[in-house]
């Protein structure tokens, strides 16, 4: 039992004392018995006491904690961070500083970004095992620097795509040709569970903690929109890195990085999915329902989802209203556990974009959140894609959203969500043992 929970302490120990007290007047009272009640006890206390680790997010049922509270959660998608702040020739800490405090400014208190790279620009891993510190020291300051503005982080451990190397990389360095090996091979396993204990132990060079015990922290994804040619092997590979990001971190919460495609779990609800996702080989349902994946997450980007409609709105908000709706039930009725929409987003590319489009969809994805958190519904926050800031200029996948304020802007839409969600009077927590 940690010191920051002093109170929980004195109180077990005024009910060992109680119990002693109890024990003693019941002359009728089996020893054993007695003994056993307490030590159940005991252990339904401490496990109570970890779930309730004094700064670190927590999940009581299908809600987010902290320190016995609700949290909602409003924020953004900047997979640049750690290499824009490794880039100290182009003043890019003073980038993620900037990005870090305008977005505070509109209440937003989460980010998406990666903990990886292994690509050609500023790798973070070189070679298996091989690091760049300059670009580790990147990843320190935005940690750092997102602590001083309340910012928890949701931190990605590997790319499913060739963008910044992913795990077509893991599978050459092994040797072999097949993407799927990564999924299978004992070796590229190894290498990514290597990288996964690099990480979670690293001893951030500003702050003198350990990334495990940094509570600035918000969760471990364990691969961004994983794909696989068979589901049974991907919900293999989910199981056992789950099981091995837990046994060294037990701190943080851990999701998959899935978009929510429906599989053969339930093949009824396969009828929300967009054309094709039934062959990413990820299946919603059972792959949230590892005990070690802490809470479920939903990506939404109907334009490139949905091409055929994309200058359909009407059509499109259907399918966004159905896409979270089913999500939101499976997640408080079947998986029982939070929802976090972790991508959303409205590109330039698509035909018939404008900024008003962009924040009506914008504002359909907030009130649909909003609705949920409401009502103590299991979906209770958005992290759009993505973030940009004046120095990083346009990132080139046309989702870009930079925080000047004015009537019209997405920014105040943003604001106004935080706004919302801080003032939000939901009934007091029914407290459920950790799991």
């Amino acid at each position: 039992i940690y010191n920051t929970n002093a109170h929980k302490c004195l109180s077990v120990s005024c009910c060992v004392i109680l119990f002693y007290q109890v024990g003693k007047s019941f002359t009728m009272l089996n020893t054993v018995p007695f003994l056993f009640f307490l030590l159940l006890f005991l252990v339904g206390n401490y496990r109570i006491s970890v779930a309730e680790k004094a700064g670190f997010v927590g999940r009581n049922g299908t809600q987010f904690v902290l320190n016995g509270e609700r949290v909602y959660l409003n924020g953004f998608n900047a997979y640049w961070m750690m290499t824009t702040a490794a880039d100290t020739a182009s003043k890019g800490r003073a980038t993620v500083t900037t990005a870090l405090r305008q977005v505070s400014a509109v209440g937003m208190n989460v980010a998406r970004i990666w903990g990886f790279n292994e690509g050609d620009y500023l790798p973070l891993q070189i070679s298996p095992g091989s690091y760049s510190e300059d670009v580790f020291k990147g990843l320190d300051f935005v940690v750092f620097e997102a602590g001083r503005y309340k910012i928890k982080l949701i931190i990605s451990l590997v790319n499913n795509f060739e963008d910044f190397g992913g795990r077509k990389k893991y599978v050459e360095w092994a040797g072999l040709d097949e993407p799927e090996e990564f999924y299978t091979n004992s070796v590229v396993k190894q290498f990514y569970k290597n990288h996964v204990k690099t990480v979670l132990t690293r001893k951030n060079t500003i702050t003198g903690r350990v990334y495990k015990e940094d509570p600035t922290i918000f969760s471990w994804e364990l691969i961004n929109e994983p794909r696989c040619n068979d589901s049974t092997i991907l919900q293999s590979w989910v199981k056992e890195m789950a099981s091995y990001v837990k046994s060294i971190d037990s701190n943080h919460l851990l999701e998959i990085g899935l978009e929510g495609f429906y599989g053969e779990s339930k093949p009824e609800r396969t009828v929300y999915n967009p054309g094709g996702a039934v062959l990413t080989g990820t299946d919603f349902i059972s792959d949230n329902q590892i005990p070690e994946i802490d809470f479920a997450t939903i990506h939404i980007y109907p334009d490139s989802w949905l091409p055929l409609q994309s200058s359909r709105t009407g059509e499109q908000n259907e399918f966004v209203d159905n896409w979270i709706g089913a999500h939101i039930q499976d997640c408080d009725n079947i998986i029982k556990k939070p929802l976090l929409i972790t991508e959303f987003g409205k590109s330039s590319k698509f035909p018939g974009f404008s900024l008003e489009e962009r924040n009506k969809f914008f504002k359909r994805v907030y009130d649909v959140i909003y609705d949920s958190a409401r009502t103590g519904g299991s979906c209770t926050g958005g992290v759009f894609w993505q973030l940009t800031t004046n120095r990083t200029g346009l990132l080139g996948d046309g989702y870009e959203v930079f925080m000047q304020q004015g009537p019209n802007t997405t920014a105040r839409l943003i604001a106004e969500q935080s706004i919302k969600l801080k003032n939000l009077k939901c009934p007091p927590l029914v407290t459920h043992s950790a799991v």
